[in-house]
């Protein structure tokens, strides 16, 4: 599948892969899509000029991340707000110590 790009035409011509190829405006979303997070992630790695200060904000994000990072999907609203307000006290305890 892809988009409506004239060059994929012409490589499919050159490959004898016309007939098999299926173009269409939104087709190619699915593709495009799967490579976001990887992309999401490399914009904000340029924002850093250094390895290492890109290595420290990323142990700090990631324990940030995996303390309050709760699998909504997985719990009813209430018990999501009671572990979402249980975490923010631990992180405020934390902070304090």
């Amino acid at each position: 599948m892809t988009d409506l790009l004239r060059s994929y035409g012409a490589a499919m011509k050159v490959i004898s892969n016309v007939d098999k190829q299926k173009t269409g405006r939104w087709l190619n979303n699915r593709a495009e899509n799967s490579h976001q997070p990887f992309r999401r992630r490399e914009r904000t790695m340029l924002r850093f000029r250094r390895a290492r200060t890109l290595q420290k904000s990323v142990s700090i994000h990631s324990s940030v991340h995996n303390h309050f990072n709760q699998e909504r999907h997985l719990y009813s609203r209430e018990n999501f707000k009671l572990n979402g307000v249980a975490a923010l006290a631990e992180w405020r305890h934390l902070g304090m110590a």
